[in-house]
């Protein structure tokens, strides 16, 4: 066998120390990418559920309010239809963006911000049964 096949004895040592020192904080940085891309994700997951309980807070706002437009429309409520109705907006958290009535149903609109923005708007009819444009039962 010549002697340069035969492997020195301290070069393989001194290799393998060399790898090692070349890859050492490699899973410290892969650790950080992997908590900053799960964060990321936490806090537009958090946005978007923000979003979706403003969404539920705007339709039962705009529920109370029309309800409450109904009444006013139908006798069972003294006051002034929409301003009734929006002051049970505003009592929710929302302000009133359209309110129209039609014969004892009222139909509103309602708008809440939701971010700097960004407002969510939701719509609600109510009136007693039989009014035009009622789901069928």
């Amino acid at each position: 066998m010549p002697v340069t096949d035969v492997p020195r004895r301290g070069a393989g040592a001194r290799g393998a120390e060399h790898d090692r020192a070349a890859e050492a904080g490699a899973a410290s940085v892969l650790a950080i990418g992997i908590i900053g891309a799960m964060t990321a994700l936490a806090v537009a997951l958090l946005a978007l559920l923000g979003v979706f309980v403003v969404s539920q807070r705007a339709a039962n706002a705009a529920d109370a309010a029309a309800l409450a437009a109904a009444d006013a429309m139908s006798g069972a409520v003294a006051g002034v239809p929409c301003r009734l109705a929006g002051a049970v907006a505003a009592r929710n958290g929302a302000r009133l963006g359209d309110c129209e009535g039609d014969g004892a149903a009222a139909s509103v609109t309602v708008v809440i911000d939701a971010l700097p923005g960004f407002a969510v708007t939701a719509s609600a009819r109510a009136g007693p049964p039989g009014w035009p444009g009622a789901a069928p039962p």
